[in-house]
């Protein structure tokens, strides 16, 4: 009993070097200040909403590809709550994960902001409800981008789909920009509670901060729950070896038959 309450809380994972927790960890931080480099550096530069979209869509294209073999490329606490509200990951591993994907996403826009003069920061690409959108409209749509990004996840990680995997960060990729392309101009489209901590922190604006973690955590625990509850991919029956053994006989027997030249008419 004692054993499976240490890996369900994942202090196991602090003993072994085979779950490579810190290079795990050093992948989610790298993941999240490659994305707010990136895109924060392109909405310095453009208003367009669709160029920021693309902007957004492709960090985490590239985020995914690059540390995804680490650490599963969660780059986002609303997906590493999914994944562990579905037990793919442990207490431990994801409170880390979130820590280092904040410190990601504050270090990339902090290098951003340092590199770039004053007159070209433009609000750091920060998130902000529109003037007409109250705190709980921004909650919920925060909360459907969460549910479409971590569904996204799920579908495309599926292991009974593995064909998936090889699209996954493309996949994936696309549901952020989907999801810029819909909202940008209501919450700024998060969908990523350590994305806007990074911006928020280097531009001191905390404004209506909780809705950029709410919103898309509970999105993200909803859709755990339907794709592993409903939509997830049963695991094909595996022909026992026995059953198997039977089958491979039984076709011998017909094959000898056939070739005794007997007739069956």
């Amino acid at each position: 009993m004692a054993g499976k309450f240490e890996y369900t809380l994942g202090v196991n994972e602090l003993k072994s070097k085979d779950f490579r927790l810190w290079q795990s960890l050093i992948g989610e931080f790298l993941g999240n200040l490659i994305l707010n480099f990136f895109a924060v550096g392109a909405c310095t530069q453009n208003e367009d909403g669709t160029f920021k979209a693309l902007a957004f869509g492709l960090g985490v294209f590239m985020a995914i590809t690059i540390v995804g073999h680490l650490s599963g490329g969660h780059v986002n606490p609303a997906v590493t709550i999914g994944m562990l509200v579905a037990g793919r990951i442990s207490v431990l591993r994801s409170i880390l994960y979130i820590i280092f994907q904040c410190l990601g996403a504050i270090a990339g826009t902090a290098a951003i902001k340092t590199l770039l003069h004053d007159t070209y920061h433009n609000g750091l690409g920060h998130t902000n409800l529109a003037t007409n959108i109250t705190e709980l409209q921004g909650l919920g749509i925060e909360f459907f981008l969460g549910l479409v990004l971590v569904l996204t996840v799920f579908g495309a990680c599926d292991s009974n789909k593995p064909d998936s995997r090889y699209t996954a960060p493309l996949a994936i990729g696309m549901a952020v920009t989907l999801g810029h392309l819909g909202t940008i101009n209501y919450t700024g489209s998060s969908m990523n509670p350590a994305r806007t901590m990074g911006t928020a922190f280097a531009s001191n604006n905390w404004d209506a901060h909780w809705v950029y973690w709410a919103g898309p955590i509970l999105g993200g625990v909803a859709a755990a729950l339907i794709y592993t509850q409903i939509l997830e991919k049963p695991a094909e029956a595996k022909v026992s070896e026995a059953s198997e053994k039977y089958r491979t006989q039984a076709d011998e027997r017909e094959m000898r038959k056939l070739e005794s030249g007997h007739d069956y008419a």
